[in-house]
């Protein structure tokens, strides 16, 4: 395989790789990095991609596994399993605009709600909801069955309901 046709292969993949590894390691730098290296595996491994069905979705398995070794090994002791910080800024700059400042307090609400899931819920509602991938890719990047995929992202979104209508209930 050529460079070339490496790159036409993987091109559409850099992005949601990116905002995966971003979501998981929340530092840019820390996520470009992980691309970074995740490509150079594929590239290293591309006479073998040929029999790979989905090209974006092992990519972004391969991305995820990095990320959670990364952070397992605790090679950065500024990575942590939380969303950028940046978001709770927003807040204070949509001032002017009541609805968008609502929004953006909820926004953020959801989002720290979602902080506390574990890691694999975490992926799923990435995956799914930001991504947009279907319940057949996530099954095949997380290693779960589309039925347990399913069952998480019904469970975490539920349970993200609840919790963002207690902390509307109690203004907290």
């Amino acid at each position: 395989m050529t460079q070339n046709e490496f790159i036409k292969l993987t091109q559409n993949a850099h992005q949601p790789m990116f905002r995966l590894a971003k979501r998981l390691l929340i530092s840019v730098d820390a996520s470009k990095d992980a691309v970074q290296e995740v490509l150079m595996k594929m590239w290293e491994k591309r006479n073998e991609l040929s029999h790979i069905k989905s090209i974006e979705a092992y990519a972004m398995q391969v991305t995820k596994n990095h990320c959670l070794d990364q952070l397992r090994l605790k090679s950065n002791q500024n990575l942590q399993l939380v969303y950028s910080r940046k978001d709770e800024s927003v807040e204070e700059d949509e001032e002017k605009n009541d609805r968008a400042n609502w929004q953006n307090k909820q926004l953020i609400k959801i989002k720290a709600i979602i902080e506390g899931l574990p890691d694999n819920q975490k992926i799923v509602i990435q995956l799914r909801d930001f991504e947009g991938y279907d319940f057949e890719q996530i099954a095949s990047i997380t290693g779960m069955t589309e039925v347990n995929v399913r069952v998480i992202l019904s469970r975490e979104r539920k349970k993200i309901k609840e919790e963002l209508l207690k902390k509307v209930n109690y203004g907290s």
